[in-house]
């Protein structure tokens, strides 16, 4: 799609919390559209897991947009600044991670970016290339270019300082060895969720350093997980991966609070009105949303799949509101052993029996490899026809 630059801004600007600039970022528009040149659009993430999950696919699309408008993504794998570890928004340091690790988590990231962005519009890189072979005295010239007082104006920096924390040399320099990949790149915009921003502005100083003109930094909101508090995480063990099965997509979605469900559509699907989803029960939006996103990730016809067995499950309004609850303190316990404790079996015979007939089915959570993977700390099980058990795992 091409549009005058002036629509292009109004576009990107939707949803994004900060662009900084609006002017320069409509001046780089324009001088994009007068001279043919695509923009280059810089996103950058450190391969500390293996899955990409909904909370990137906030920036993820914004990127295709990108795309879609004419320009071009640099998708830029931190294998080298995942050695570090981001410090942004955390209140304790990252384990550094191990390079086998890394390289096993990078083999699966651009893989799943391509659900959504364009391969022929999209420039892996990975800041190894330029950070393995570089001498140190070319490090230490980098790192001149910021003073440690601007650093520990970093709120995460200075809460850290204020709580007796530990905060290493790694982390504080972190910010200038993740901003000088835009140097490297000569990044005309670069995207980030709010926790991102000094790095970015950093960024923007280091390329005006070496003579660049700045890149335009935009932010956008950060994704809340599925426990509705903290941002989505795999190390917090709240998040809905790209890759998950279309029955976790789907359940999972349908576990999130009615409270997030708004902010899931506006940043995941701005395009849905707002108008129409308020007329719906907050069930059936949910559903909808739910749907949605297996439909993006698998197909329409696997989103009908999810929609019809979910509603063959939940809506028959056979669920008692007073579920008996087992919690499950002991993490090795087998779910014929669970069935047994919870006195929802009479034997581990008869558990087995029941396990290998299909006669206990999970409708939150799931089982895998024979362990129970909990929502938000719980799961609920259906055995036969009229039994119903809700495990909770203490928190």
């Amino acid at each position: 799609m091409r549009f005058p630059p002036q629509k292009q801004l109004e576009l990107i600007a939707q949803n994004a919390v900060d662009v900084v600039s609006e002017e320069e970022l409509l001046a780089k528009l324009t001088a994009s559209e007068q001279s043919g040149q695509p923009l280059k659009v810089k996103v950058g993430f450190d391969p500390t897991a293996r899955d990409i999950h909904l909370g990137h696919t906030v920036l993820l699309d914004k990127l295709r947009l990108f795309q879609d408008l004419g320009h071009e993504v640099y998708f830029l794998v931190g294998d080298f600044t995942a050695k570090i570890g981001d410090p942004s928004g955390r209140n304790q340091q990252r384990p550094i991670l191990t390079d086998e690790a890394i390289k096993e988590n990078a083999a699966t990231y651009t893989h799943q970016a391509f659900k959504i962005l364009k391969k022929e519009q999209t420039r892996v890189v990975y800041n190894s290339h330029w950070y393995d072979p570089m001498p140190l005295s070319m490090l230490l010239n980098i790192l001149s270019q910021y003073t440690v007082a601007r650093l520990l104006e970093r709120d995460d920096f200075s809460q850290r300082m204020k709580s007796n924390k530990p905060l290493s040399m790694l982390e504080l320099v972190y910010p200038l060895i993740q901003g000088y990949d835009s140097v490297q790149i000569k990044a005309d915009i670069e995207m980030g969720g709010t926790d991102q921003k000094f790095n970015l502005i950093v960024g923007r100083h280091l390329q005006e350093c070496y003579g660049q003109k700045p890149q335009v930094v935009i932010t956008l909101p950060l994704l809340v997980g599925l426990d509705g508090k903290d941002k989505m995480s795999k190390s917090l063990n709240n998040y809905i991966g790209v890759t998950e099965p279309a029955a976790e997509i789907f359940g999972k979605t349908m576990s999130i609070s009615d409270e997030s469900m708004m902010t899931y559509y506006t940043l995941l699907f701005p395009a849905v009105g707002r108008a129409d989803i308020e007329k719906m029960h907050p069930k059936d939006a949910k559903v909808h949303l739910a749907s949605l996103l297996v439909e993006k990730y698998y197909s329409s016809e696997v989103a009908l799949q999810e929609k019809t067995r979910f509603i063959s499950l939940f809506s028959k309004k056979d669920i008692p509101d007073d579920v008996p609850v087992f919690d499950v303190i002991d993490s090795t316990l087998s779910l014929a052993d669970i069935l047994v404790a919870s006195n929802s079996a009479p034997s581990k015979n008869e558990a087995r029996r029941l396990l290998q007939q299909n006669a206990v089915s999970f409708l939150t959570g799931s089982l895998k490899d024979n362990k129970i993977d909990f929502v938000n700390n719980e799961a609920i099980i259906k055995i036969g026809k009229k039994k119903f058990l809700k495990l909770r795992r203490p928190s």
